[in-house]
């Protein structure tokens, strides 16, 4: 058999793909809450990021460009969010929702590995595009099957904490002291996701050629 040479794009490659869907799918909306909820209120905060969403959608309609699955999916949860906390007249909820879904979104995390289809695998090729080689490999698929754990248990301590702070706190407090844990406890498993599976890459690259 020949050794098949593993190649990888360039990280700066990878980062111009990843980085604006990132930067609008989450660091914005997150600006565009905090900014309308700081001069609106929670009401406020809550109709301008569910029109960042809808316009994100609409935008990308207008010009015949493919809207990502999950820009759908997040549309679909932020007006459910947004008609719940209307409805019963009470704003915790709009924040409770979202918790309580993530830890549903950990579970499915936990089943896709049972299932063999792990999901960071499938996030992953929304953000950024992986040749098929590399991801056939089986060291990218063991990879992929114990970052999703990680992840499944990330998912479930940031909505274990967040309730506890939102049980606890005023709306301003939950929000503040939330983004900060969040951000700590994400940034950790997300460095050391990306460091692992550039560790993957390498050692794919260095394989010795499998023997004819």
């Amino acid at each position: 058999m020949s050794h098949q040479a593993v190649t990888l794009p360039r990280l700066t490659a990878l980062a111009r793909q990843a980085v604006p869907r990132l930067l609008e799918g989450v660091v914005a909306p997150l600006a565009v809450f905090y900014t309308a909820f700081a001069l609106l209120g929670e009401l406020g905060g809550m109709l301008a990021v569910m029109t960042w969403v809808y316009v994100g959608v609409g935008w990308r309609l207008v010009r015949r460009t493919p809207v990502p699955a999950t820009m759908y999916l997040a549309a679909l949860a932020i007006t459910l969010r947004t008609v719940i906390s209307l409805w019963l007249d009470e704003p915790m909820y709009f924040f409770l929702q979202p918790e309580l879904g993530t830890i549903c979104i950990s579970m499915v995390f936990l089943a896709s590995v049972r299932l063999r289809r792990p999901m960071v695998e499938k996030l992953t090729l929304d953000y950024v595009h992986l040749p098929a080689v590399v991801l056939g490999h089986e060291r990218v698929r063991r990879f992929f099957a114990r970052i999703t754990l990680l992840w499944a248990f990330v998912l479930l301590a940031n909505s274990t904490v967040s309730i506890w702070l939102l049980l606890h706190n005023s709306i301003g407090g939950y929000l503040l002291i939330r983004t900060a844990a969040v951000a700590v406890i994400t940034g950790v498993a997300a460095v050391f996701s990306v460091g692992a599976f550039l560790r993957v890459i390498r050692r794919l690259q260095h394989e010795p050629a499998p023997s004819a």
